[in-house]
């Protein structure tokens, strides 16, 4: 028996530039700016995954938008509990549903960080009671162990696990998004929920690059710097390099959230900061574009994780029928070393686009310095 918890408002405010969807004011925020709830669209891929290949297993869930309209819409059978059914949805009714499904042998519950912090109270509530857990990733910001690398990947570990059943620890962390948005990185670690054992599919906590030299992360902005051709727009993602490329081109770009720059001659301008996903869609539609994406240190990933901005359809219209030198990944040969051979990800929400992106990616680890490394759909990596 599986039990299935959704948070519909998780990864709101990714898509339209709010770097988070906690609080009832971020989220009216995001639905001003035209945010789509996309958290139980990526519940109904897991749980469509995870009964496909266990046809025989009792699916329970929650009513409304918590948890039924995702199995009504992965077209499977399921069961429901006296909770949910709110049209608007707090973190009190992710920890009442929790509850509620105490007596499954295993809880899917699709969000981010602070849907896994809701999780984890109620965990920490029944104690011994508590069912193993496991993340379907639907958050704006996913640092925590607990999540599976996508949802399909959710669903094939949710089927193993019913068959050889077996835990391990995983951390659960998550940012005060208040000054994240401030450009404010400060991680707090909340505790450990009980996942299904088999750490390769899960997406593991994110790591820092505080460690990296200064001088790497500069050595990587004069790097692209120098690639830039004139007349070809650029769009820079967030992080901590991303923002060095601004900062080496004199311009007033975002540490957090995704800027488009235009090469001239000489130099380039900022032809708008910290936009949304349709404000990038316009800047990019129709023009030579260039995407310059740093990775996740300690997961792997590309696309799919704090810049949802760079959507499908954007991905679509820049890199057409392949990649090409379209996509340039930035990452310090540190950051590399420390995936231990695992692949650079790609979740973008669009699982054929993912397909289409699977296979090599130059990647700048330096000034005169790149190598070329493997990039693959986060949803196939270990049960394609």
């Amino acid at each position: 028996m599986v039990g299935l918890v959704v948070n519909p408002v998780a990864g709101l405010g990714g898509a339209v530039g709010l770097k988070g969807s906690d609080g009832a004011g971020v989220q009216r925020a995001a639905l001003a700016r035209g945010a789509e709830p996309k958290a139980g669209r990526r519940a109904a891929q897991a749980v469509a995954t995870l009964l496909a290949r266990r046809p025989g297993l009792r699916l329970v869930t929650v009513a409304g938008a918590m948890g039924e309209d995702s199995a009504h819409a992965a077209a499977v059978p399921y069961e429901l509990v006296p909770s949910g059914g709110q049209d608007v949805t707090t973190a009190a009714d992710t920890r009442a549903a929790v509850t509620a499904l105490a007596d499954v042998d295993l809880l899917l519950f699709a969000g981010g960080d602070g849907t896994a912090r809701d999780v984890l109270d109620a965990v920490r509530e029944l104690g011994a009671a508590a069912p193993p857990v496991l993340g379907i990733p639907a958050g704006v910001k996913v640092y925590s162990g607990c999540f599976a690398l996508s949802p399909a990947t959710a669903g094939f570990v949710a089927a193993d696990f019913l068959t050889r059943p077996g835990t391990a620890e995983a951390e659960v962390v998550d940012l005060d998004e208040e000054r994240y948005r401030r450009g404010l990185v400060s991680p707090r670690l909340y505790g450990s929920l009980r996942v299904p054992a088999g750490r390769a599919a899960l997406s593991g906590r994110k790591a820092g690059s505080s460690d990296a030299a200064p001088a790497t992360v500069e050595g990587i902005a004069r790097e692209i710097a120098a690639r830039l051709r004139p007349g070809v727009r650029y769009v820079l993602g967030p992080g901590a390099t991303t923002a060095a490329v601004g900062r080496e081109l004199g311009l007033a770009t975002t540490l957090l959230g995704v800027d488009v720059v235009e090469a001239r001659t000489g130099g380039a301008d900022l032809v708008a900061a910290d936009v949304t996903e349709g404000e990038l869609f316009e800047l990019v539609r129709g023009r030579e574009t260039v995407l310059v994406l740093s990775v996740i240190g300690g997961q792997g990933f590309v696309l799919g994780r704090g810049n949802q901005q760079v959507s499908p359809r954007v991905l679509d219209e820049v890199l057409g029928d392949g990649s090409g030198d379209r996509l340039v990944v930035l990452a310090t040969q540190q950051k590399l070393a420390g995936l231990g051979g695992r692949p650079l990800l790609a979740d973008s929400g669009d699982q054929e686009l993912d397909r289409k992106l699977a296979g090599h990616v130059r990647v700048i680890t330096g000034y005169r310095e790149s190598t070329i490394y493997r990039i693959c759909a986060a949803s196939e990596e270990f049960y394609g």
